[in-house]
């Protein structure tokens, strides 16, 4: 079996005793980003599976963007991240 060579961790354990690998994150090609996909990224840049330099090259999102996510995140959990709860956190 041939294991392409990567940057840095192939998985992580997540706090929860879970095990995250690359191969859990969006595609880079993705479009839709619906909330798990946006959290999937944000836990994999948290917890050192990929950098956040990365994350923001390889889904092509501007630092705004991915700054917005990892605030959603931290201060509301991960269901902040869909887009009509976002928009009730942002008229707070």
């Amino acid at each position: 079996m041939y294991l392409k060579k990567v940057e840095g961790p192939r998985a992580v354990t997540l706090p929860d005793g879970s095990v995250m690998s690359r191969a859990d994150l969006p595609a880079p090609d993705t479009r839709r980003w619906v909330a798990s996909r946006k959290a999937a990224v944000v836990r994999g840049v948290v917890h050192g599976l990929i950098t956040r330099d990365e994350a923001m090259e390889r889904y092509q999102l501007s630092p705004d963007e991915f700054l917005e996510w990892l605030r959603a995140v931290s201060e509301h959990g991960e269901t902040a991240l869909k887009a009509t709860t976002l928009q009730k956190y942002r008229q707070l």
